[in-house]
């Protein structure tokens, strides 16, 4: 096991977070994926976030014809609903374990959340950005 995989700090603090891996699916009869991103959700923080990183050499490699503007497109929305506000519509006044639960039901589009797993964290949002170096990066 390497330092990528071990949740630092003792007990204490910690909290239990949620989250989910965006995958992009450009030709679904396929069922060939990229991973472009990660979504958490820390009840204990109040915090919903995700990171997207879109390789499009791979996106391309899967489907020359993959539309890699309207990917983008998608993959900002999440964004804008993660973040609350005025960018996440009429989920504005949703709590992050609402928006987190809605954005990652099952869907059939290109771009699709994987299934939900678990674990702890001190540091959500550093959480965030560490799933998204070992899983999609």
């Amino acid at each position: 096991m390497n330092d990528r995989h071990i949740i630092r700090g003792g007990p204490r603090g910690r909290h239990v977070y949620e989250y989910a891996v965006l995958r992009v699916v450009p030709r679904v009869e396929r069922g060939e994926c990229v991973n472009a991103g990660v979504l958490v959700y820390c009840r204990a923080a109040s915090y919903v976030g995700v990171r997207t990183h879109l390789d499009e050499t791979r996106l391309l490699a899967l489907d020359p014809r993959a539309d890699v503007a309207g990917v983008r497109a998608a993959l900002r929305a999440v964004e804008g609903l993660c973040a609350g506000g005025p960018a996440a519509g009429q989920a504005a006044s949703d709590d992050p374990g609402r928006r987190f639960r809605w954005l990652v039901a099952p869907r059939s589009t290109i771009v699709q959340p994987g299934p939900v797993h678990t674990g702890l964290t001190t540091d959500p949002a550093a959480e965030t950005e560490r799933l998204l170096d070992l899983l999609v990066r």
